[in-house]
């Protein structure tokens, strides 16, 4: 599905046929699946399908959704910079490879890397105004993707989802 955002039309993946269809049929099971297991591949689906959306809102940008967060982790920082430890302990994906990430948005120019000058041994890297006004154009198509994604729930829904969520990660 098409949608206008700010005069351009934005490609914003629906499949109105998987929306009702339980994951049994999705993976085209002839089984009932065991809770545990519809559980996960139910939520795996479901984070494929989300970020579907966010990749192809970041691809007209030339960013990856790990580039995206390294941004928003930098802007993050109020104009300080952050070390590359910082960067990696923040990152959603904790396996990205945050050095290739960060050399990626230099030659982009949307950051900058130095040597601390305390601790020789320590990078600093900051957002460039560059990356900023990126950010500032990106984010409007984000919110309004993040909230149509989830605007089929009520507002207790998605908060019982994001407390149930939580207690699966602890």
């Amino acid at each position: 599905m098409y949608i206008q955002i700010n005069n351009t039309t934005t490609f914003v993946p629906t499949n109105f046929a998987i929306a009702n269809m339980k994951i049994e049929d999705l993976i085209k099971s002839n089984t009932e699946l065991p809770l545990a297991k519809k559980t996960m591949l139910n939520m795996m689906f479901t984070q494929n399908c989300s970020l579907e959306g966010f990749n192809e809102i970041l691809k007209s940008f030339d960013l990856s959704l790990e580039q995206f967060n390294v941004l928003r982790i930098l802007k993050g920082q109020k104009g300080n910079p952050a070390n590359m430890s910082l960067i990696q302990e923040r990152m959603i994906a904790k396996t990205s490879n945050t050095t290739r990430l960060v050399d990626k948005l230099l030659l982009k120019e949307l950051c900058t890397r130095e040597v601390c000058p305390d601790n020789r041994r320590k990078i600093e890297v900051s957002i460039t105004e560059k990356g900023v006004k990126l950010l500032a154009e990106i984010n409007p198509k984000v919110e309004h993707y993040e909230n149509k994604w989830v605007e089929k729930l009520s507002v207790d829904e998605l908060n019982t989802l994001n407390t149930l969520l939580e207690k699966l990660r602890s």
